[in-house]
């Protein structure tokens, strides 16, 4: 039988650079961003020169890892079903809280995530850039138009609106970090604790909502 870096040779160069990539994910999710590339090399049993030819150096293959991990992960479609009028607001938060869980509740896209602020990586930061941009905002303007509130072109949202946001999506992110950080048990319907979550916000964030626009409440 050849040796096991033999038969890697002979792989093509975008199925090696997969395995890599595949490979760097588990390993940065494992130990964190301190984790040396020659000791990822060592795990695929490859030379550390090989690998810098898919990856010039440890930094470029971080923002690949990003990529795969966080950007990559988020569908396009999921802006058309939240700006979607024609149904409820409620009905459209759970349907997209719900393929959002599906799709990034993963031990690799917490661990990384907390690593990365640990370190102080830039990663996070673009990361919670693109949430907020493709997600609270829109959250908080629909939010708005299923209460009658004026739209954010006509009284730009305030913080105090996305604060309630964030606490939103946070609250939803702890169970991920329960489950994969703390190593807590979590309940077996995912589904059932994410709806209890949004009925809870969404039962109680109009009132708060309206406090933002006393002259409407005045008005009624």
């Amino acid at each position: 039988m050849e040796p096991r870096e033999n038969q890697r040779k002979r792989l093509p160069r975008d199925e090696r650079e997969r395995l890599i990539l595949d490979e760097a994910v588990k390993f940065f999710a494992e130990v964190g961003f301190e984790g040396q590339t020659r000791a990822l090399a060592e795990r695929l049993g490859v030379t550390q020169p090989l690998l810098y030819r898919y990856f010039p150096d440890k930094e470029s293959l971080i923002e690949r890892v990003f990529d795969e991990v966080y950007m990559k992960r988020w569908k396009p479609e999921w802006h058309s079903l939240l700006a979607d009028r024609s149904r409820p607001f409620g009905t459209r938060l759970k349907e997209f809280y719900g393929d959002f869980c599906r799709e990034i509740f993963r031990p690799e896209w917490v661990r990384i995530f907390m690593y990365a602020g640990l370190k102080g990586e830039h990663i996070n930061q673009r990361y919670l850039e693109s949430i907020e941009g493709n997600l609270l905002q829109p959250l908080c303007r629909e939010l708005r138009h299923s209460h009658g509130l004026p739209s954010p072109e006509d009284h730009p949202l305030e913080e105090r609106e996305l604060t309630m946001a964030w606490a939103l999506h946070g609250s939803i992110f702890h169970v991920a970090m329960r489950k994969w950080i703390y190593r807590l048990p979590v309940p077996d319907d995912l589904e059932e604790v994410v709806n209890f979550t949004l009925d809870t916000f969404l039962h109680g964030c109009g009132q708060s909502l309206r406090t933002l626009f006393p002259e409407i409440k005045a008005a009624e």
